[in-house]
């Protein structure tokens, strides 16, 4: 990490390394979209006019304001404001839909909630209306607006509790992640430092900005300068016009991304699809050592793969210079400050990264032990060169795309559906993206043949968010179980069908 980058990271909030960016290279881009350029000067005067106008309408210091929109400029202008105020904010994935967001607004108790209006087909501000929220108003093109001179003075204490992210785990109902300035910008720090970039490297957001990755990415960005594009949708072959146009030298962002490069590259043998592009990042979700291989010999780039987490975004990443072997096998290396240790085969984490717990203080009673160690639910072991393998997952979590499934809810939705008598979801190895989701099901007696279209036209109607879906169905005549409380083996689920692709 570079002197400046290292003097920056001791930020004790994110407006305040927002703030000191934004003196030391005003005119330099920060992020990139379409044919659109915010400078750093600009993200600050404009986030002061945004917070000025949301002081306006009522928000001030500690006010919950829920967010649920796209990976666009105005996003995140609006959650520099928030920070600018000393908000809580509770981002919520653009595409989560009833179930998720009305839990999101109940548990974090969100005084605002802001929405893109009509996005990609569905209409959110009708959905936030249909849930009772408060306080909604559309933050898409138009954004609060105001004059400065109105605000409070910046908060100054980033160890209170300003951010609520939101994973599934292994219940059913999501859980409220507690997030400090300080732990993402230590999470953030972590990343930029493991990446060895550089003033002169132009990034990608190909991922939702509401995703814990959001503030891990922009705080690497204004720790060393330099800007990052957004894509609001994500698709190959349309976004690499975006990554040629901007000379994006740093993409990924989890083992689908990295299959989705690899499949663009193989259309066109010879020539690089993205000519200035050096390496490839990410993490979320298993990487098979094979991706790892064909990436450095198709793309021509280098990969890095890292393990992170909502509750602690950013664990241990690889780094540009390690071994092959390292990178293709290995989840790489904690970074100073993260302590990794392993009880009982589970990985425990602690440090400034590591998230202050839960909204429900059970969960965070359950998730520390004794001596203040996060439990990931992760199996895995540290290499003689402290390199961290991972082996397995004591959660029953599916992680397609980087993004945490609840086998749970599936199957507690399609307990209920007439033809289903009982039910197993599972996570399969899949190279595009991670995991796939696998429904295995013993029809009752005399019930209709299921089929996954009729699974998932169901689910859909049970308001399951579309990301969640099965994507493969195996009807079986019993499932398999132990001999003592007859509970299903899942693990022999996945060795019947892991190499089959439906």
């Amino acid at each position: 990490m570079t002197d400046t980058a290292h003097a920056l990271s001791a930020s004790r909030t994110l407006w305040e390394l927002a703030a000191r960016r934004a003196d030391l290279s005003p005119d330099r881009p920060v992020l990139l979209q379409d044919d659109r350029t915010l400078t750093f000067g600009e993200l600050r005067a404009r986030s002061e006019r945004v917070a000025a106008g949301l002081y306006d309408m009522g928000v001030r210091p500690g006010t919950v304001v829920a967010w649920q929109l796209p990976t666009r400029i105005e996003t995140a202008l609006l959650s520099f404001a928030l920070a600018r105020l000393g908000a809580v904010q509770s981002p919520v994935i653009p595409f989560y839909r009833d179930r998720e967001v009305g839990f999101a607004l109940r548990e974090s108790k969100a005084e605002f909630f802001a929405v893109p209006g009509l996005w990609r087909g569905f209409d959110h501000t009708e959905m936030a209306r249909r849930l009772g929220a408060k306080g909604v108003f559309e933050a898409y093109d138009d954004l609060p607006d105001g004059d400065p001179a109105v605000l409070p003075a910046p908060p100054a204490d980033g160890t209170s509790v300003r951010w609520i992210y939101w994973t599934s785990g292994t219940t059913s109902d999501p859980k409220g992640v507690l997030h400090t300035d300080r732990s993402l910008i230590a999470g953030g720090s972590c990343l930029a430092h493991a990446l060895r970039l550089t003033a002169d490297d132009v990034g990608s957001m190909a991922f939702p900005y509401a995703h814990i990755a959001g503030p891990d990415y922009t705080v690497m960005l204004l720790l060393y300068g330099f800007p990052a594009v957004m894509f609001e949708q994500f698709a190959l072959p349309d976004a690499l016009e975006g990554y040629r146009r901007h000379g994006v030298t740093v993409a990924g962002g989890s083992t689908a991304f990295y299959s989705m490069f690899l499949t663009e590259q193989r259309k066109r043998p010879g020539e690089k699809i993205i000519p200035t592009l050096r390496l490839l990042a990410g993490g979320g979700a298993p990487k098979p050592p094979e991706v790892y291989h064909a990436v450095v010999r198709e793309l021509g780039v280098q990969l890095t793969h890292g393990y992170g987490m909502t509750e602690v975004p950013m664990i241990t990443m690889g780094a540009p210079d390690d071994t092959v072997e390292n990178l293709a096998t290995t989840e790489g290396r904690p970074p100073e400050g993260m302590s990794v240790r392993i009880v009982d085969g589970e990985v425990r984490l602690r440090g400034e990264a590591v998230c202050q717990g839960y909204l429900d203080p059970s969960q965070t009673a359950e998730a520390f032990d004794e001596a203040g160690y996060l439990r990931t639910g992760d199996l895995g072991h540290l290499t003689e060169t402290g390199h961290l393998v991972l082996t397995g997952r004591l959660k029953d979590v599916i992680i397609r795309k980087g993004e945490n499934i609840s086998a749970k809810e599936i199957e507690d939705l399609l307990a209920a559906h007439p033809a289903v008598g009982d039910v197993a979801v599972i996570g399969l190895p899949d190279a595009e993206r991670g995991e796939r989701v696998c429904a295995v099901v013993e029809q009752p007696e005399g019930a209709a043949e299921l089929t996954l279209d009729a699974v998932a036209d169901y689910l859909r109607a049970e308001g399951l968010s579309p990301h969640k879906l099965p994507e493969q169905l195996e009807v079986v005549e019993a499932l398999p179980r132990n001999e003592t409380l007859r509970k299903v083996l899942k693990y022999k689920l996945r060795e019947r069908y892991s190499g089959t692709v439906k």
